[in-house]
């Protein structure tokens, strides 16, 4: 039998692989989306000092078509970063402050009688736009929350056996004090379900706190969103939206979230699990993800950023565990550290 020595002649006539013949370059040219992204965030940073996760949490939304609840004490700008972020897109945009005594058809609508036509018109409600920004929405009865469950899932309102389909895109982001009991209601799982992210907002640093008020000395009487640019139109948020969806991931990359999310189900610290929607979730934030970093497949780093703020909401830890002051996210945490990464 002929041998082969590892000789250095022997060696030399290996063809050696060098980046002329090896393609780097992205399948799906991301180019435009990353440029337009980092535009967006030029912007918000002309206000919001830090927060570059939460940031980066609400632009993965954005191009995954999800919607965001925000949840932080008072003062951490969240209602301010929405905003910002509404002014960067060239969307219809509405604010809903949800009070104890607002009824589904404050933000539905309502059918009014017409005298000069002698029939009823719909006039439509705030609900009804491309940004929606409902602010403190622990403060409605469940009766006026559930009137948004049909809206957020399925992107259209029945009144009166009429469905009136909205406008794409469609995002909506909720803010939420998770301090204050008094005069609020608990959301029910069914709409916490229908949320993309929740997004929990913490306090600024020492360094963040003394920029935040040196930028506010600076600003003396101007307007802080007076001089936010239009980023992205209507069709280039579809056109990202759809661009996302064409983000590659591998099959042991897909069973890896469903491993993530079965063991939410058989997790013995939780008792409420995530349904399928929430795997199909971080599916879509995964690639949205991946998207915001300039790739065009998902890798395992991607899918544990996404399950956290997919996961934390949906699952409902047992009392005993509540009473011992463990949370969803430091149970999420340790599911994701179980479950073995494919290779």
């Amino acid at each position: 039998m002929e041998t082969f020595e590892n000789t250095p002649e022997n060696l030399e006539n290996i063809s050696q692989p060098t980046s002329e013949n090896v393609n780097f370059e992205t399948r799906i040219n991301l180019a435009p989306l990353l440029q337009s992204v980092q535009e967006i965030k030029a912007e918000i940073g002309t206000v919001i000092v830090g927060q570059h996760k939460m940031i980066d949490q609400l632009l993965v939304a954005v191009l995954s078509n999800g919607h965001v609840l925000l949840e932080g004490v008072p003062g951490v700008a969240k209602t301010i970063t929405a905003k910002l972020l509404s002014k960067t897109l060239d969307l219809d945009f509405s604010r809903i402050q949800f009070t104890p005594d607002l009824m589904p058809s404050d933000i539905i609508g309502t059918s009014v009688y017409d005298l000069a036509q002698s029939k009823f018109n719909f006039k439509k409600g705030p609900v009804f736009s491309n940004f929606v920004l409902i602010d403190e929405i622990n403060r409605a009865p469940a009766k006026t929350q559930a009137a948004l469950f049909e809206v957020m899932e399925e992107r259209q309102i029945t009144v009166d056996g009429t469905a009136y389909p909205m406008e794409t895109p469609y995002l909506v982001i909720a803010t939420q004090n998770p301090i204050e009991q008094e005069g609020t209601y608990r959301l029910p799982e069914a709409q916490l379900d229908r949320f993309l992210f929740k997004i929990s907002i913490n306090y600024p640093n020492l360094e963040e706190e003394i920029h935040i008020l040196q930028k506010e000395n600076a600003l003396q009487d101007n307007n802080k969103l007076g001089n936010i640019r239009k980023i992205l139109s209507r069709a280039e948020i579809g056109n990202y939206q759809k661009l996302v969806k064409q983000i590659m991931i591998e099959n042991h990359l897909v069973e890896y979230i469903a491993k993530i999310v079965m063991n939410t189900r058989e997790n013995a610290f939780l008792y409420l699990g995530a349904s399928p929607r929430a795997s199909i979730a971080i599916l879509n934030a995964a690639k949205g993800f991946a998207a915001l970093r300039g790739r065009d497949f998902v890798t395992p780093e991607d899918i544990k950023d996404a399950a956290v703020p997919v996961l934390q909401h949906r699952v409902v830890v047992t009392p005993e565990r509540e009473m011992e002051g463990i949370t969803s996210t430091e149970i999420i945490r340790q599911i994701i550290d179980t479950v073995e990464i494919p290779r």
